[in-house]
């Protein structure tokens, strides 16, 4: 049988299934002409990561698909109810990139709380000619350490980022609709284990008391942070976004910079991708990175051996 990783997979992922008997093709082919790919190489196993979307069209007339796979989380750019109603399976890697979207979270919450998000622009261009300034200008930073750590969302990416937060000694306190408490272990290089018991609060207490928020939510059809929420949190809070775009209302986000209420935001994904609104890619209160949460070498090797192990579980 045949596997299209259209978006790519991981070397581990591609021996593995290579070694299960599956002929595996990584050609990226062109949105408009994937049906008609599908049907020439008669494709049993289609995986996408977050550039390839699996609609209805697609689905109606590929009958070869057995498997539409996505390498990590979120599937909105897969019609997955409609897919499994006509008897496909949908399968993700729901555990593979946890730690690599955390620690991501926090690489944007330390710099942004010591401007190294600006300091690292800034230092090429006038780092010779205004280095007293530039000191100045960066003196007034901020350490996590002691701080409150706001998840929305605890599943398991939001688990995973509140350990590097009690890592690095903060606070931590989570909201989660279905989820009550959570226990947390962290694990240490010479075997010794920590457990945490959070128990989630109300979303409106988790924006009032923390001194930094991350979302770990799938997409919503409304936003979870707009202007109402922003209007609960602390002045000079940080937050970041690495969950899905749309569910934080950009143009309040902007207006709370503006305000002073929001100190400093982080974004990995946007309302409008692959174009984010220039009004975010120009703010120097925004340390931006373009989709990349589950973008290392650790994470993608652990997706392309799940993925392929959820395969071969399936079709043999």
């Amino acid at each position: 049988m045949k596997v299209l990783a259209n978006d790519g997979i991981s070397q581990t992922g591609k021996e593995a299934l290579e070694k299960g008997g599956y002929e595996v093709i990584t050609t990226t082919v062109a949105q408009e002409q994937l049906i008609n790919y599908i049907n020439e190489k008669e494709i049993s196993v289609l995986l996408v990561r977050s550039a390839t979307t699996v609609r209805k069209d697609l689905i109606d007339a590929c009958p070869s698909l057995k498997i539409i796979g996505r390498g990590g989380v979120g599937m909105d750019n897969i019609d997955v109810e409609y897919a499994k109603g006509k008897g496909l399976h949908v399968i993700n890697t729901p555990a593979s990139s946890s730690h690599s979207v955390a620690e991501l979270v926090f690489g944007h919450f330390y710099g942004l709380a010591r401007f190294l998000h600006n300091s690292n622009r800034d230092m090429p261009l006038e780092g010779d000619a205004n280095f007293g300034k530039l000191k100045k200008a960066y003196a007034k930073g901020t350490e996590l350490k002691g701080k409150t750590l706001g998840v929305l969302g605890f599943g398991r990416i939001g688990q995973a980022t509140a350990k590097v937060a009690l890592g690095a000694g903060m606070k931590v306190i989570a909201f989660d609709p279905f989820l009550e408490k959570a226990h947390l272990e962290l694990e240490f290089f010479d075997g010794q284990k920590v457990g945490f018991d959070i128990k989630t609060i109300s979303k409106e207490d988790v924006l009032k008391q923390s001194d930094f928020i991350t979302l770990h939510v799938p997409a919503q059809k409304e936003y979870v942070i707009g202007e109402a929420e922003f209007e609960m949190m602390k002045k000079g809070v940080y937050i970041a976004n690495a969950a899905r775009g749309g569910v934080v209302d950009e143009v309040a986000l902007i207006k709370a910079i503006e305000s002073g209420k929001v100190a400093g935001a982080a974004l990995d994904v946007f309302e409008n991708e692959p174009k984010p609104e220039m009004q975010l890619l120009m703010n120097s209160s925004l340390s931006l990175t373009p989709h990349t949460g589950a973008a290392t070498n650790e994470a993608q090797d652990r997706i392309g051996t799940e993925l392929a192990e959820q395969i071969i579980n399936i079709l043999g």
